[in-house]
């Protein structure tokens, strides 16, 4: 069997197509068209700084027209004194338009005057916040109170616990208008505060990133609420129609896909098992970096099956259909969702480089894979294809051209049709025999009644005899007594007088 699979054409992805489009080496993400986090960055940034030079340029270009309109009325070479104040305000409000492309710079450069708990650093923030309001011992908090644990033996412990609860408190406060203006922010304040801390650890980029990672579980274990699934974004659209796509697909099989694990080995069905449990599981989480492990461990375990399957190490050619095979029996729950929330908030680095940057890609192009999946993908005509996508029944009964594989499933199926026949045969015969044999024992039980009966009648048992003669005997008592002279006179009644 796993011969025929072999031969059919896989759905191949070269690495490539993995790694960002501006071939800075890094893996890209279809969220970011293909660029990695970094590259992506930039180009907002460039984009950015292009819109503010053009708002500058038109602000020049319409204040002269003004004044050269307001000095042709008047005849004078010169624009009044009245209008540099306008050129200085559109000047200055320009400037700081540029100043805010770097949205986190503001909190390093102005640290907080007064400790976190004083009344004024209170009065400084938000007054009244559902989510985030600042209690009045931050211990409280099991998020904090982990956090506070890890930096309490860091020598700059201090001071990074009270810029992240600065930012996140003022995330949640200003209630940012949009996903993509969350993502910017925080992605910024993970840039400036991983510069900082290699800065201040020298040569320590792994005590660094261990660092990172406890930040990004402090600041999104609190914003969770704000960051996933935001109302002015469109995932939960999104959720809804990856998930009845992959419920239209329904009746795609294994073999369709050319995947090559045999679920027929109880070890190899229980990785595709765990496999679909892992990519289930990631919902549940809150933390980027927890989700992206239920990716890894998901992954790993498709590894496993393939190797148990074929006997040797997995390819990337395996990997991808089983992934894709994988997503299509678990349907996660809001997928889109969690995959825009560890692209928008996860630590950058861990998307650009490692397992879980790798494995991540590839969950996305399998998404991407699935939404656009199309008959020729299946090795059958488009007509076919949408004729089983439209009646949403089971898989095709037919071998296409070449498809020896998908022959070969339907040999199998029509031999369990034919099993089932022979079974339902089985319990017909059954059913008649036990009905036989019911008969058979009332007929038996009445014949062996009946000979009982007959044998009680002709020999009856001696108690009864016994019985029979006792009674004779003692009624026999009194009539030889009867006329007995020595038996005393009846009593004789006697009356007395009233």
């Amino acid at each position: 069997m796993m011969a025929q699979r072999s031969e059919r054409p896989r759905i191949h992805l070269d690495q490539s197509e993995l790694l960002c489009t501006k071939g800075c080496g890094f893996y890209g993400n279809t969220a970011w068209q293909g660029l990695c986090s970094k590259c992506w960055r930039e180009e907002n940034q460039r984009e950015k700084q292009k819109q503010i030079q053009d708002d500058w340029a038109l602000a020049e270009r319409l204040q002269r027209e003004e004044d050269q309109a307001y000095a042709s009325r008047h005849q004078k070479a010169q624009p009044l004194p009245a209008f540099a104040p306008f050129g200085k305000t559109e000047e200055r409000k320009t400037k700081e338009k540029s100043s805010k492309v770097n949205t986190v710079t503001k909190f390093f450069k102005t640290p907080p005057k007064k400790d976190a708990a004083t009344p004024t650093d209170a009065q400084s923030g938000p007054s009244s916040c559902s989510s985030i309001n600042r209690p009045p011992s931050v211990d409280t908090d099991p998020a904090t109170k982990e956090f506070i644990e890890f930096l309490r033996p860091l020598k700059y412990g201090r001071q990074i616990f009270k810029q992240c609860r600065s930012f996140t408190e003022s995330i949640a406060y200003k209630r940012v208008s949009g996903a993509d203006d969350m993502s910017e922010c925080v992605q910024d304040f993970y840039q400036s505060l991983s510069e900082r801390l290699h800065t201040q650890f020298k040569g320590s980029s792994e005590y660094v990133e261990g660092i990172m990672d406890e930040v990004e579980r402090y600041m999104m274990t609190r914003l969770y609420k704000e960051a996933f699934c935001p109302e002015t974004s469109d995932d939960e659209k999104k959720d809804l129609a990856t998930q009845n796509r992959i419920r239209a697909l329904h009746w795609v099989t294994i073999e369709m896909l050319g995947v090559p694990v045999d679920e027929d080995i109880p070890e190899a069905s229980d990785n595709v098992v765990k496999a679909i449990t892992d990519v289930i599981e990631i919902d549940s989480k809150r933390v980027p970096k927890d989700k992206l492990a239920c990716i890894t461990r998901c992954s790993k375990h498709i590894f496993n099956a393939i190797r148990i399957s074929k006997k040797e190490a997995a390819s990337a050619d395996d990997f991808l259909p089983t992934l894709i095979y994988i997503v299509l029996k678990a349907n996660p729950p809001r997928l889109q969702s969690n995959i825009q929330y560890i692209t928008r908030f996860c630590n950058p680095s861990r998307l650009m480089t490692g397992e879980d940057g790798y494995y991540f890609t590839n969950l996305c192009c399998a998404v991407a894979f699935i939404e656009k999946l199309d008959g020729k993908s299946l090795n059958m005509t488009s007509e076919e294809f949408d004729l089983y996508m439209c009646r949403g029944g089971a898989s095709p009964k037919y071998a296409p051209e070449g498809g020896a594989a998908l022959s070969q499933v339907h040999k199998r199926l029509d031999l369990l049709a034919g099993l089932g026949e022979r079974q339902e045969l089985v319990m017909e015969r059954a059913r008649q025999l036990e009905s036989d044999l019911i008969d058979w024992t009332d007929e038996v039980e009445q014949k062996v009644q009946s000979v009982l009966d007959t044998f009680e009648t002709q020999n009856p048992p001696a108690t009864t005899v016994a019985a029979a003669n006792v009674a004779t005997q003692s009624s026999a008592i009194d009539s030889d007594n009867v006329e007995n002279e020595h038996l005393p006179p009846p009593l004789t009644p006697q009356v007395f007088a009233g």
